[in-house]
């Protein structure tokens, strides 16, 4: 499958509001379309707390549906699950104690251990679920992966100058330094291994990296995905910038 342009299909709605509106009419077209099982990865942070509220919600709570949908992250934190900095927790709240999606088919990132260990085993998990040790980029990995932009243009935990941003091999890593707590993401082959790339950005802190990332800017960590599906940028007018 030939490397897409991170340029990508563009949305942009007036404010986070809308942008919320927006993709959550736009996942549940995409999933209901999707045949069989549907594989998500979730993004964690601010931006998409509101369209997680919108999906547990009428009218997208009832025509979704959940029970053919297996949940993965893309990031988490390594704290505990109760902690208010996790991102499991936070989909939790907002969603998935709301919806009738069984606990066997919602696969937060583990957060005992060690970091290291912990990666190994989601890599593991995914690598069961997948059932290859190896991706083929004929047949992803995750049929949506929901991704955020920093204004330091690092996604998931992909974060600038740290080890990870050189991972070709592994699906999962730990990343110890560059924020306060130590953190477990998905590498660059597990996110380039989705049918859909969904990016949701919102801010003008934000709109100088969104310019670069779209150019393919390697010099962000974002810029660096070499994207094998398709990729969709979700935008408010302040991430958008100038029309």
């Amino acid at each position: 499958m030939p490397v897409q342009s991170l340029a990508g299909q563009i949305e942009v709605a007036s404010d986070p509001h809308s942008l919320a509106q927006r993709v959550a009419e736009w996942f549940t077209k995409a999933v209901s379309a999707l045949p069989g099982q549907v594989r998500i990865a979730l993004s964690g942070g601010s931006t998409p707390r509101e369209l997680y509220h919108l999906l547990a919600t009428p009218p997208f709570r009832g025509e979704i549906p959940w029970t053919r949908l297996e949940l993965f992250w893309g990031d988490e934190r390594f704290v505990p699950r109760d902690d208010a900095a996790s991102n499991a927790r936070m989909v939790r709240e907002t969603l998935l104690s709301q919806v009738p999606i069984a606990e066997t088919r919602i696969h937060p990132m583990p957060v005992d251990g060690t970091p290291a260990d912990a990666a190994r085993r989601y890599e593991d998990l995914l690598k069961r679920i997948y059932g290859a040790d190896r991706l083929d980029p004929a047949r992803p990995l995750f049929d949506i992966m929901f991704l955020g932009l920093g204004s330091d243009g690092h996604t998931a935990s992909l974060l600038p100058g740290q080890p990870v941003l050189e991972e070709r091999e592994r699906w999962v890593a730990a990343v110890t330094k560059g924020r306060s707590e130590a953190r477990i993401t998905l590498t660059y082959p597990a996110i380039e291994a989705s049918a859909t790339i969904a990016f949701l950005v919102t801010g003008a802190d934000k709109t100088e990296a969104v310019s670069a990332v779209r150019a393919g800017d390697t010099n962000l960590p974002a810029g660096r995905i070499r994207a094998q599906g398709q990729i969709i940028w979700f935008l408010d007018r302040a991430a958008a910038g100038p029309a």
